[in-house]
Parts: C-alpha cells; structure tokens; sequence
C-alpha cells in the first residue's frame, strides 16, 4: 500500500525534524542513540566554557557539554515537547544557572552577537530552507576565533534512507562548506566512520 507507506515516511521524516508527542519520545530516543557518535565528536570539537547547542533534540549534548568544568550551556530548540522533556531531565543544571534553555531555530537565535565561545549542531541542517542565513546566523553569535560546528550524515549515504525525500534536503558536504566560508569562516573537515551512515564534521572559525 504505497499511500500509507508514503504517510508513515512522511510522519518519521517530520518527527525527526521537529519532535513532538507520544511520537517524539521515541524518536528523542532513537535521536541520542543513533546519534551519539557525531554528537561527541562535535561536542569534543566544541572548545570554550560558553557553548551552545542548537536543536539538542534527545538532549545527549546538552549532557555532554555540561560535563565541562565550569562550563555554561545553552540549549536552543524548535520543538516546545524536546523543551519541556529537556527542562524535566535537567532541572537541576536549570537550577544551577549552569543550562539555559530557548526555543528557536537556526535561523533565529536568541543570542547576543560573538556570545558564545562555541555552538554544535547535528543532524538538522537537512531541515532549513535557507543554508546561507542558518550559517551567518551561527557564525554571528560564536565570538572571533571560537568554534562553530556542524555534523551531518553523509548525504550520498542518507539519500538511500526511505524518509529523506519526506522533507529532507540533503546537501553535498562542499555546499555547506562554502556557505560557512561565505559567512567568514576558516572550516575544516573531518570525516567520521560510521554504521549504516558515515559522517562528516565542518569545524568552522569565526575570523
């Protein structure tokens, strides 16, 4: 039946872009699971005390970046439902004033200019229309010299995936590369291993 497997696709696709109701919960499950790998390794890249990250989803790099001493965190997220579950598992960072959390997106970010020391996001460029603003915007809120960094799957990889053509852009790895360039940025690239989808990591520079 190509029409309920079209809507069962459809509604994975859009879970994963924007996590919400009994759904969601799994899927904040599967998130922190099946992205685990590239979150560390963002995470890892992601130097300084003030850092962000950008559509936390499951929330295992807000839990990676709080285990920084002295580190304060900020989470910034689309989906109201990964906001109430985040202010639940971490209330007691949240009460610390050690993680601090806003809804928003890639494109609107509730930060200061040069604010942060770093921001990581994963996995959720596929789901912004506009790459060129995603990127100045990032670029706009990581101080001169600070870290900016985004993993995605590999796109050749993810377009094998059933759901990707369910709201999915999937953009060669140069492409966004270049955008974060355009938004004066040095990158490196650094590509990940992995099972069933191998990764890629742009470790953008402010200059």
């Amino acid at each position: 039946m190509p029409g309920v497997r079209a809507k069962v696709l459809s509604t994975l696709a859009g879970q994963l872009g924007n996590p919400h109701g009994v759904l969601g919960k799994g899927v904040a499950f599967i998130l922190n699971r099946g992205n685990k790998g590239l979150i560390e390794a963002a995470a890892d890249a992601a130097t300084g005390t003030t850092v962000a990250d950008i559509g936390f989803g499951g929330g295992v790099g807000l839990e990676l970046l709080l285990a920084r001493d002295g580190a304060t965190v900020h989470g910034v997220e689309i989906s109201p439902d990964m906001l109430a579950r985040a202010r639940s598992a971490f209330a007691r960072d949240i009460g610390a004033d050690r993680l601090r959390l806003s809804e928003g997106s890639l494109t609107a970010l509730p930060f200061d200019d040069d604010s942060l020391d770093a921001a990581i996001t994963v996995n959720t460029i596929y789901f912004v229309p506009d790459l060129d603003a995603a990127c100045q915007e990032l670029a706009r809120a990581v101080r001169s010299g600070g870290k900016l960094v985004i993993g995605i799957g590999d796109p050749d990889a993810m377009a094998k995936m059933p759901f990707t053509p369910y709201g999915f852009t999937l953009r060669p790895v140069a492409e966004v590369s270049a955008a974060l360039e355009r938004a004066g940025c040095t990158v490196e690239h650094r590509q990940l291993p992995g099972r069933p989808v191998p990764s890629h990591l742009l470790i953008a520079t402010p200059k």
